[in-house]
């Protein structure tokens, strides 16, 4: 009996994808629930799985080939279930056979250690047939994610573009990021303003509280949750920052869902925080950690990147002491995050050092007014600066 592998449904948004790797080769037997296909859309990279066990019969479209969402992309057959825990085939030649016994290898060497590793991680690891003990990862609790095992293969010089030049076609989240990008630019009427925050409080609290809520909430406390506390408080008194152009009408958003941009090796990704205003600040740190490892792994689901009302951006990470982000539509603000520089500044009439961020609001100037704009970063700066505001509400 044959069944057809389809396209699951991935999201109200997605029409198509992009078969970017067949993980199994026609023929090989599989177990229920097992990944067979690897689909890129423009947001996320997910792993079809076997409806049931069986094996695969034919592959109907090939990588790199695109797909509409409900497509078949291959042919599964039952009756060959049986086989898959046969020990041998007869009819295997004895170079065949020394093959199977060299990707056997391999896989025992991804999986020495897999609980430490992301399954993408170990899928790149047995297919360049590397041990995953020798490759260094760049997370505190030692697990190996997917960039971490890239990095290694870079670093190792075991890919390397022949002549001068190397074409490389885009992926699908690279291609929808430049043509997003490129429709906010044509379509919205994009400003922007900035100002500068003194960080000291905060970091302050930071230094002195850090211990109580790592015990607490078993995560270390960022500047990250006081941003976002304090875009929350700042769209209520400023909605048009939190609205959106349809046709010709304007939303206003009544809910608070702040995206939280995250670089990963494939392009920036946007995952959301579903009901931030609600989300104590041990909530939004857990939330933030949760969402960016999953970015780094490319298991976020279509549900965790859907619904972002306004976007924060944080290019002080790389190192950035001042941009203009792009909105990202068809949101109508985005906040911009900075390095912390000490600076020389004036407070009281004297001269004092201060840790100082500049941050920046690029906004819609279509429903958003420069009144408007300025007064919601300046209410995020005055709520940083005196973060007891974020806490106690006074």
């Amino acid at each position: 009996m044959n069944t057809e592998l389809v396209v699951p449904t991935l999201g109200e948004s997605i029409t198509e994808a992009t078969v970017s790797k067949w993980l199994k080769n026609i023929g090989d037997s599989f177990e229920a629930d097992e990944p067979l296909v690897e689909i890129e859309t423009d947001k996320i990279t997910v792993e079809v799985p076997a409806p049931h066990a069986g094996s695969l019969k034919e592959i109907k479209v090939k990588e790199g080939s695109d797909i509409e969402i409900g497509g078949i992309l291959g042919i599964i057959d039952e009756s060959n279930t049986n086989k898959q825990t046969s020990p041998k085939k007869q009819d295997k030649s004895p170079e065949e056979k020394i093959k199977p016994k060299q990707e056997n290898k391999a896989t025992l060497d991804v999986k020495t250690n897999p609980g430490k590793s992301s399954p993408s991680a170990r899928k790149i690891a047995e297919e360049n047939n590397l041990d995953l003990q020798k490759i260094k990862s760049s997370r505190p609790d030692g697990r190996i994610n997917k960039e971490d095992v890239l990095n290694h293969i870079n670093s190792s010089d075991q890919t390397k573009a022949s002549g001068r030049e190397e074409i490389v076609k885009m992926s699908k989240i690279r291609q929808t990021i430049s043509k997003r990008l490129k429709e906010a630019q044509n379509t919205a009427a994009i400003l922007t303003t900035f100002n500068e925050v003194d960080m000291s409080q905060i970091m302050e609290i930071r230094n002195s509280k850090n211990k109580e809520f790592l015990e607490r909430y078993d995560v270390k406390l960022g500047f990250m949750s006081f941003f976002v506390k304090a875009v929350t408080e700042s769209l209520k008194e400023f909605p048009a920052v939190n609205a959106e152009i349809k046709d010709e009408n304007i939303i206003y958003k009544n809910h608070f869902d702040i995206g939280i941009a995250v670089g990963t090796e494939k392009g920036l990704v946007v995952p959301v925080l579903k009901n931030a205003d609600t989300m104590n600040f041990g909530e939004i740190e857990k939330s933030i950690v949760d969402l960016s490892v999953k970015a780094k792994d490319g298991t976020l689901s279509m549900d965790d990147l859907s619904g972002g009302t306004f976007t924060i951006s944080n290019g002080g990470v790389y190192g950035s002491m001042l941009s203009t982000p792009i909105i990202n539509r068809p949101q109508s603000g985005i906040l911009g995050m900075h390095n912390i520089q000490k600076r020389a500044v004036v407070v009281d009439d004297e001269i004092v050092i201060r840790p100082i961020m500049y941050v920046a609001l690029s906004y819609d100037h279509r429903i958003i007014d420069g009144k408007e704009s300025v007064g919601f970063l300046v209410s995020v700066k005055k709520l940083l600066e005196n973060p007891s505001q974020l806490v106690l509400g006074i």
